[in-house]
């Protein structure tokens, strides 16, 4: 029997997304496939957010990796989630923290037994005091094991994507696969199926492979100039389209957790690193300028700058297909979501998770594209419905923008789960969702969305019971977070773990 096994895989741009797919196709495949990475040192990578979620962590343990030395090869620190601070309205804040939120009661979720406590008066407003998450962050702390037998805090990272990239270089290239240093100027495509047998380089070489994976940005190389596959626009709903990034210097500790400042016409994020701290300010063009977004972002700098900033132009959405014939399509050539919730990285993660689960062979079948496809536009949108919650639900109305984003139309899947919390409290989570309850419940609350009633079966256990385990829980948390060593401390006692 002839082998039908894909043997050669070419991926075009390296950047994280590149690297990310190299190391994880030869841990995936091993020997059995010959990987080849084309990019070249004269076209600069994007990085626009230096954030995760927490599901980085399985990529990085499938790879196998070490996470002191990935912290420190990265200038990494931990990410316990994020605040965001005048979203609802000028000074409000609060904090989208990962994990859960207090415990569910039997099958009632947590947040229920809050709203009926709060409105009978023997809670508290601050919904995340039932957090360890949020409570950590808030102090600065951090530590892998919580004592005291609590439940373990939910963590990602804060890293430089440049030095993640080189990590996964390392680690790829000792495992076999070949970078190949050029510019690609054309493609040979089969006349009659259209599929994609090699890519040209300006010295005429030719990259031969069975499947290539776009890995070239916001330029679609292969996906969108070769195939023409086009792109679905979002800027209706999100029409941020420009990011001015740039790099300050913070002699202060490190903090566990992103900040998010809504502006005037978009939002700033603030991200600590161990030696930097990123800076950016995301913006709509059609409601400021780019000198006056300059001006914002330098305006409200925590250290002096260690660079000019350096201005970025995108369309959110995606594209039409992410698999299209023999070319699969990660990160920025597969689309674009303003990482006001860390989910770059994360969609190259789950791409590739994806094409694993449904690797061809070089017959391929078109219904494991299609599957592809149809998970990659149900994950796409649910995460667009999550990043628009955040501008929709507020009581904003001071500036054009924000009165803008107040008043907009949104998709109905979006206004269907607004509606049904309002009115009851419920939320649940689709097949493709990404931010599961907790996340919506924590944003539409933070975002002002409160139900007009919490569910029912909150009346089967006697009130008194209620808040007696409502202090219970918040009292666990409470010792949880502050019996924690500092963040700082932490981060010292990796550096001296790997250098011991």
């Amino acid at each position: 029997m002839a082998d039908n096994r894909i043997g050669r895989i070419v991926i075009v741009g390296g950047g994280t997304a590149g690297w990310m797919s190299a190391a994880m196709l030869a841990r995936a495949l091993g020997p059995a496939a010959k990987i080849s990475l084309v990019e070249s040192e004269a076209i600069g990578t994007v990085g626009v957010g230096e954030a995760s979620i927490p599901q980085l962590r399985n990529f990085n343990a499938f790879l196998g990796l070490d996470e002191d030395a990935f912290l420190r090869a990265t200038e990494g620190t931990i990410k316990l989630g994020i605040e965001f601070v005048d979203w609802l309205r000028p000074g409000h804040r609060y904090m989208h923290a990962f994990g859960p939120v207090g415990r569910p009661l039997g099958t009632t979720p947590f947040h229920h037994y809050w709203l009926d406590a709060r409105r009978r008066g023997t809670a508290g407003d601050d919904f995340w005091a039932w957090s360890a998450n949020a409570l950590a962050a808030r102090a600065g702390r951090f530590g892998r094991v919580t004592p005291g037998g609590a439940e373990p805090l939910t963590w990602a990272f804060h890293f430089d994507a440049a030095l993640y990239a080189r990590h996964l270089r390392t680690y790829a290239e000792a495992r076999g696969v070949v970078r190949v240093e050029g510019r690609i100027v054309g493609v040979d495509q089969d006349g009659d199926s259209g599929f994609l047998r090699a890519v040209a380089l300006e010295d005429d070489r030719r990259i031969e492979g069975d499947l290539f994976i776009d890995c070239s940005g916001f330029r679609g190389l292969l996906i969108e100039e070769a195939l023409k596959t086009g792109y679905e626009d979002w800027r209706r709903w999100l029409p941020m389209d420009s990011a001015w990034a740039v790099p300050s210097r913070d002699d202060a500790p490190p903090v566990p957790y992103t900040r998010a400042w809504a502006r005037d016409a978009g939002w700033q994020w603030r991200i600590p690193l161990q030696h930097r701290t990123g800076n950016g300010h995301v913006f709509s063009s059609a409601w400021t300028d780019k000198d006056a977004a300059a001006r914002v972002l330098m305006d409200n700098l925590e250290g002096e700058a260690l660079a000019d900033p350096r201005l970025l132009t995108f369309v959110t959405g995606r594209r039409r297909k992410s698999w299209n014939r023999n070319v699969v399509a990660l990160g920025l050539a597969s689309g674009f979501m303003e990482p006001l919730e860390s989910t770059s990285i994360h969609l190259v993660q789950s791409g590739l998770a994806r094409l694993l689960a449904l690797f061809p062979d070089q017959g391929f079948d078109p219904l494991l594209a299609d599957e592809f496809n149809r998970q990659t536009e149900q994950e796409y949108a649910c995460i667009r419905d999550f990043l628009v919650l955040h501008y929709k639900a507020t009581q904003r109305e001071d500036t054009p923008f924000w009165a803008s984003r107040k008043a907009m139309e949104i998709p109905e899947t979006l206004a269907a789960r607004m509606a049904l919390f309002a009115s009851s409290g419920r939320v649940f989570s689709r097949d493709e969702d990404l931010f599961k309850e907790s996340s919506w419940v924590q944003v539409l609350l933070g975002q002002g969305v409160t139900p007009a009633a919490a569910h029912p079966m909150t009346a089967v256990v006697a009130d008194a019971q209620v808040d007696g385990w409502l202090d219970d829980l918040a009292r666990i948390a409470g010792r949880a977070a502050s019996s924690l060593p500092s963040h700082a401390a932490f981060l010292a006692r990796a550096e001296t773990r790997l250098a011991g």
